[in-house]
């Protein structure tokens, strides 16, 4: 059973995360249906193929992708699609693996920012802007502003699709654990 749901998960979540890493590269948003039909399919495969267990394993990988990112949403770091797609992974993978995916996500997420930050030659302005979001979160009446938000940062930065370090990272996590049983 949990050999063919993996199987499952490799048709399904995997394209359609490619397709929503691409969709948010090339129009900086992931769409709302898209996240849905991706959270739906993973709750009935894990209904299908494990009952209830499964449902409630979906519904706590949601749960994780949502608590990740939901402070940095808050913040204005970054997209709610962002955050929903996380969600929908979450529903396949299930608490631990989304949040090893989430990890290295965020790994490889800080090093695409560092290269694009270096080839665009904006380090003092990438340094400008940390130091902005340093003064943002020191004072909490700025923290959930829109102060020193991603977008707020206008042409002084480059603004990264996290979908695409989401997705990169959720295929090194579901490639280990298939190729590797970790």
């Amino acid at each position: 059973m949990e050999a063919a749901f993996w199987t499952t998960t490799a048709v399904v979540l995997v394209p359609a995360i490619l397709w929503a890493s691409w969709i948010d590269y090339s129009q900086r948003r992931v769409p709302n249906w898209l996240n849905a039909l991706i959270a739906a399919a993973g709750l009935a495969a894990q209904a299908y193929f494990f009952g209830a267990q499964g449902v409630w394993a979906g519904l706590g990988g949601l749960a994780v992708g949502f608590g990740v990112l939901i402070v940095p949403w808050l913040m204005h770091g970054m997209g709610a699609g962002d955050v929903k797609l996380m969600m929908a992974i979450g529903v396949w993978l299930g608490p631990w693996m989304t949040f090893v995916a989430f990890c290295a996500g965020a790994v490889i997420g800080g090093v695409i920012a560092v290269i694009m930050i270096l080839a665009s030659g904006r380090l003092w302005s990438a340094y400008a802007n940390m130091m902005t979001i340093a003064q943002k979160v020191a004072d909490r009446s700025t923290v959930f502003s829109e102060y020193g938000s991603a977008k707020s940062f206008g042409n002084s930065s480059q603004l990264l699709p996290y979908g695409v370090p989401l997705t990169i990272g959720t295929l090194i996590v579901f490639f280990g654990h298939a190729w590797l049983g970790a």
